[in-house]
């Protein structure tokens, strides 16, 4: 690798696989994975031919392989359910046998706010349901880390990434109601706690790591019915909403740390997009640098009035 290679594509040679990687933050997090020069393994439910239950149709797993493509890394999109252990198996036996290796694990699965009751107490909301959506939070991460590890620990230095919606400093005081909810966005950091545990003899790093006030697919066009680029017109159903972020800055927060020698001072940490800008000096698409957990701490939730002023 030459010394210009070793700077622009400092992940060549690496390989990566991003589990749920059909939109928001998982695509992102591949595209960036690739713009670092990672081959990446993208998966998710929704194809071309396919519409998993999240309904959504204008995203692909094929389309964010391309991506991944057209942004300098390999991108090689499969379609795996996550629940599904044969077919996890199958996958993680692909990338054996296609490159022998696997030295970065992003369990991004997620697709349970199509299940989630807002507003209803735990013996209100649908049993089913609210399984669920611990199914898709929490087991499909499990299944995963359960036929993925013993292929990343056959070399030193990997690393594993739990994606998950707050912080342990937020989410540890603050109920993320409902019942099912809080559960499934709390287990990832746990789970990183525990991994990072049992991967540490192997030179492996775990950690945590979730999004801001994410402007997903979802929040665009469903909550506040608007776009990427007439964003900041969501302000007026709520101000708070100006310190949001694109999925692009969770890319690079995860590009940043994928390409840290030093990561694993990190390990069982449960880390945010907004804190690591601080630490690596990457922003936003806009040139800014939001923090939206201090932000979400300091200000929303202390009803002040809205400010992101010393926030991005």
């Amino acid at each position: 690798m030459t010394s210009s290679t070793a700077r622009n594509k400092p992940l060549s040679g690496k390989i990566a696989l991003v589990a749920g990687a059909t939109r928001g933050a998982g695509r992102a997090m591949a595209v960036e994975l690739g713009r670092a020069g990672a081959t990446v393994y993208a998966t998710g439910r929704t194809t071309r031919d396919h519409v998993s239950e999240v309904g959504r149709t204008t995203e692909t797993i094929e389309e964010t392989a391309e991506l991944v493509t057209a942004a300098g890394g390999t991108g090689i999109g499969v379609a795996v359910d996550h629940l599904e252990p044969d077919q996890v198996r199958d996958l993680v036996e692909r990338i054996d046998r296609e490159q022998g290796r696997l030295d970065i694990l992003v369990n991004d699965i997620w697709g349970g706010d199509v299940h989630v009751q807002w507003g209803k107490k735990m013996w209100e909301h649908d049993l089913d349901k609210g399984l669920r959506v611990l199914r898709l939070g929490i087991e499909t991460h499990i299944v995963t880390s359960r036929y993925a590890l013993p292929l990343l620990i056959r070399n030193r230095g990997g690393l594993v990434v739990e994606v998950t919606d707050g912080t342990e400093e937020y989410n540890g005081p603050h109920y993320r109601e409902p019942f099912y909810y809080d559960l499934a966005k709390y287990a990832p950091i746990r789970m990183a706690r525990g991994l990072a545990e049992e991967l540490k003899e192997y030179g492996c790093t775990v950690l945590c790591l979730t999004p801001g006030w994410l402007r997903s697919e979802f929040m665009l066009d469903t909550a506040f019915k608007v776009t990427e680029e007439n964003w900041q017109d969501g302000c007026e159903q709520n101000p708070h909403f100006a310190i949001s972020e694109s999925p692009t800055f969770v890319g690079r927060a995860l590009a940043a740390l994928a390409t840290d020698p030093e990561v694993a001072r990190f390990n069982g940490q449960s880390l945010s997009s907004g804190g690591l800008a601080k630490e690596y000096g990457f922003t936003d698409t806009d040139g800014s640098a939001p923090d939206a957990w201090r932000y979400i701490t300091e200000v929303d939730q202390s009803a002040k009035e809205a400010d992101v002023t010393g926030y991005r």
